[in-house]
């Protein structure tokens, strides 16, 4: 918590319950020199306390006592941090680039998965962003085409402003094709020469209607893209909800013949996928245990230089009541 007095900054205000301290100690050496000066005045009057009591001095005591005491409060207001004035300094940002594809085919709104699958993979995102905390991501959203919804940035706030507008309201009325994902991928890779591991995580039921899959695939590999995908759903299924203008369900797809169609989701093309281009397929889990391996997985790379980054920050001036509080005490020591 940071708190602004006056012009300057304290860093680490929630330090000022010491100031309690402070008055206590600062009650205590009062006591303690008023008792003793009292000691001595009932010992001996004024004239003759210099030889009763040769050492004793009352400038010096009460000199000795202020001592102590501005030394104290130096000490305390050193913990709070103080800083006034500013200087600009260069700041060298490290970490990774990854893209995260999120599908939003109509068939993420079966709800196999509570609330529904969109819904559960964009709880999923968010956490997982929370955990990359030192790298840049940018979120892709596809269907039977593909949109960069936010390109590369470490700005998390932004990112989630970015995710929070995919809802049930903006899902595609199209089938999932993941070979337009990964082509929109391999397109953002490609404008970025400098990148070093290519990373994507896709979040997706894996029910894929694709006409070219394999040669994206190749391609994607030949690129040195490192793609992980992430199962949304379950291998049981739930129907898939028809909604209307206004985002309401109004009933359940249904086939040629009138059944109800069963979205399940199909964990061996997104397998495949993962493993053919060096990533590895997560199950989801309830638990966080799904975004701690692929957490472990992500920071295996390399971290490489993003562009550096010209800071203002505050100065710190706590040491030059480090350095007054060491000269009161060294004096009330000698003295």
């Amino acid at each position: 918590m940071n708190i602004n007095f006056l012009g300057i900054t304290l860093g680490a205000a929630h330090y000022s319950v010491a100031l309690l301290g402070i008055a206590i100690l600062t009650l205590l050496i009062v006591v303690k020199a008023y008792r003793l000066t009292l000691s001595v005045d009932q010992l001996a009057a004024l004239k003759w306390q210099y030889i009763l009591v040769p050492h004793y001095s009352r400038i010096k005591v009460i000199i000795k006592s202020f001592l102590l005491i501005i030394g104290c409060i130096a000490v305390c207001i050193a913990l709070l941090r103080p800083q006034w004035g500013t200087k600009d300094e260069v700041v060298e940002q490290m970490g990774r680039e990854l893209f995260i594809g999120l599908d939003i085919s109509r068939s993420m709104l079966a709800s196999d998965i509570k609330p529904h699958r969109l819904a559960f993979a964009k709880s999923k995102i968010r956490r997982l962003i929370k955990l990359l905390e030192a790298e840049r991501v940018g979120l892709l959203v596809f269907s039977g085409d593909a949109l960069l919804q936010c390109p590369l940035t470490r700005d998390t706030a932004a990112f989630n402003l970015f995710l929070d507008a995919v809802d049930a309201e903006t899902i595609s009325s199209g089938t999932t094709a993941l070979d337009q994902a990964l082509s929109k991928i391999i397109s953002i890779f490609s404008s970025m020469p400098t990148c070093k591991d290519k990373v994507v995580v896709i979040f997706t039921d894996g029910e894929d209607f694709s006409s070219n899959l394999r040669e994206v695939k190749e391609e994607a590999q030949k690129k040195g893209i490192h793609i992980f995908t992430y199962g949304v759903g379950t291998e049981q299924g739930a129907p898939v909800p028809v909604l209307n203008e206004e985002g309401k369900a109004i009933g359940h797809q249904k086939d040629a013949q009138g059944n109800v169609v069963i979205s399940r989701l199909n964990p061996g093309i997104l397998k495949a996928l993962a493993q053919e281009s060096g990533g590895l397929y997560i199950g989801p889990t309830q638990e966080d245990d799904d975004l701690y391996k692929l957490v472990d997985q992500v920071q295996k790379y390399e971290k490489q230089k993003f562009e550096d980054k010209e800071v203002s920050t505050k100065e710190e001036r706590y040491y030059y009541f480090l350095g007054g509080a060491f000269l009161c005490f060294l004096i009330e020591w000698i003295i």
